[in-house]
Parts: structure tokens; C-alpha cells; sequence
């Protein structure tokens, strides 16, 4: 008996256990899940940026790039409604979702980006400048 008292779990006492006992209701909204997940890879001559954006439209994103800053944004509204035969709205939901994220990426050619929208998925390839030699002897006459 004093074993079972022992090995019990006290998860029960647990503030953030009262999420997962129903159903994680709430937990998300403290965990930040919904924010938007990316993928940033440094190549040689590239930088290759994927981001998920599930429910977007390609018209609800906005990309930016300035200060050697790459910006993206989103904003996503969703309206939908169920009526019966007569039109009586028998459910009717709204869900409004802003996202936003920022990364430095230096010395980008902004002439060769190349941006795609898939699935929900954005992907952005941001080609490197050649290197400027910011060196540069002078002889003496």
C-alpha cells in the first residue's frame, strides 16, 4: 500500500496538466503553436526560407525585404456557416489569424528572389550579392 501511494502520479496537481485532461483546450493559445513554423538554410550562394502557412491565400501574404531584413506576413479570415433547409444558421464560425516573422539575411540580390505558394507552404530562395572587396590598395606614385 505504501507503494501505490509512492508511485502515484500527482500529474493531478499539476496547473498545466488541467490542459491535457481536456483535450489540450487552451494549451495552444499558451504554447504559441500557432505561430507560423520556418525553416531558414544558409547555402554558399543562397538562402532557401519555407514556412508553413496552412488556410492562407497567396493574396493574404505579404513579403517584405529591407534593412537586410526579410519580413512575412499574413493575415487569414475564415467565415463558415451551416444552415438547415429554411436558412436557420445552425453553426456559424469566424476565425481570424494574424502571423508575422522576421529574419536577417544580409547581402541578398533582390533582382534573382524567387517566391512560391504551395499547399500552404512558402518558399522563398534569396540568392547571396557576390561579395563587394571593400579592400582596395592604392599605390603610391
Amino acid at each position: 500500500m505504501a507503494n501505490d501511494l509512492m508511485n502515484r502520479n500527482y500529474d493531478f496537481f499539476d496547473p498545466m496538466n488541467f490542459f491535457n485532461e481536456v483535450g489540450n483546450l487552451g494549451h495552444d493559445m499558451f504554447s504559441g503553436d500557432a505561430a507560423m513554423k520556418t525553416d531558414v538554410v544558409e547555402h554558399d550562394k543562397d538562402y532557401v526560407v519555407t514556412a508553413e502557412l496552412p488556410g492562407f491565400k497567396k493574396d493574404d501574404i505579404h513579403i517584405d525585404y529591407r534593412d537586410e531584413t526579410l519580413r512575412i506576413s499574413g493575415k487569414s479570415d475564415v467565415n463558415e456557416s451551416t444552415k438547415d433547409d429554411d436558412g436557420r444558421i445552425l453553426r456559424q464560425e469566424r476565425h481570424s489569424q494574424n502571423v508575422a516573422r522576421s529574419f536577417y539575411l544580409p547581402n541578398i540580390d533582390l533582382k534573382q528572389v524567387k517566391a512560391a505558394f504551395k499547399d500552404g507552404v512558402l518558399t522563398l530562395t534569396l540568392p547571396k550579392q557576390a561579395e563587394v572587396d571593400n579592400n582596395h590598395e592604392i599605390s603610391i606614385d
